[in-house]
């Protein structure tokens, strides 16, 4: 290995490190799952399917062989199974140093017809479960005085479209909690910062993809033209989980095609 590489492993590289990916039996969080494997991390594949986490990391298995993966089968919305799961797995396991908060879900609907229990499904999984599984995770990091949370918020951190009030009101939430354990603790040596991912194709976004008239809109509203591919979030994620953001902290990154800076 010559300097520039061994200075890019060192920077970038994730080998003998370990990461929890909520959510990541499928879409954005196997994307960076598979990425963190790729990159050396072993990998924790999470969801509340066991069945589906377990073909999923049989499939990430065949596509990154050389990656140690493990499965942590819970659900985000529940603190007590949450704080049980991270619990053991650190006792029986060994240590979590990285967590990327990605669980979460979309409902769209006008807002004067929003169902209640709609609303509060989304307040449980896309905010509270960040609540959960980061502070569960955090009280072993903060002990060893080291840690990566990654939080995955959204362009509607920043902007509202029509028919999904309630979904930007908990993104919203994402990116001040992301400020907020940073402010708590970054003193204990813990890095906490989120991705703001722009319009991707994923499951969460199939009806809006195989909407021609939606695609055609964001293509003309997005500076770069198109949805985005959730293998470029990979990239940031990797940045955010590795010694090169040593002195990044309480950041939100966006990653969108320029949709969150232009009119």
């Amino acid at each position: 290995m010559n300097a520039g590489q061994n200075f890019l492993h060192e920077m970038f590289g994730l080998s003998g490190k370990r990461a929890l990916v909520t959510g990541s039996s499928q879409g954005i969080g196997f994307t960076l799952a598979r990425g963190l494997a790729q990159a050396g991390a072993a990998v924790i594949l999470n969801g509340r399917d066991a069945k589906r986490v377990t073909e999923a990391a049989r499939t990430l298995g065949e596509e990154v062989p050389e990656a140690e993966i493990s499965t942590l089968v819970f659900d985000v919305t529940r603190h007590d199974d949450v704080r049980k799961a991270i619990d053991d797995f650190e006792h029986d396991k060994g240590a979590i140093d990285i967590l990327v908060n990605n669980a979460g879900m979309q409902h769209r609907t006008p807002l004067e017809d929003f169902p209640a229990e709609r609303f509060e499904a989304l307040l449980q999984t896309n905010i509270a479960s960040v609540f959960h599984v980061g502070q569960a995770v955090a009280r072993h990091m903060i002990g060893r005085g080291a840690g990566k949370i990654v939080n995955i918020c959204s362009v509607q951190t920043a902007l509202a479209r029509p028919g999904i009030a309630p979904y930007t009101a908990t993104k919203g939430a994402v990116g001040n909690l992301t400020k907020g354990m940073a402010t708590d603790w970054a003193c204990h040596g813990l890095h906490c910062n989120a991705i703001a991912p722009g319009y991707f194709e994923t499951p969460l976004n199939a009806a809006l993809v195989a909407d021609p008239d939606f695609s055609a809109w964001l293509g003309k509203r997005t500076p770069a033209g198109r949805w985005g591919r959730t293998e470029e979030l990979v990239g940031a994620c990797v940045f955010l989980s590795s010694e090169s953001s040593s002195f990044v902290n309480g950041h939100v990154l966006y990653v969108d095609g320029a949709i969150s800076v232009s009119l």
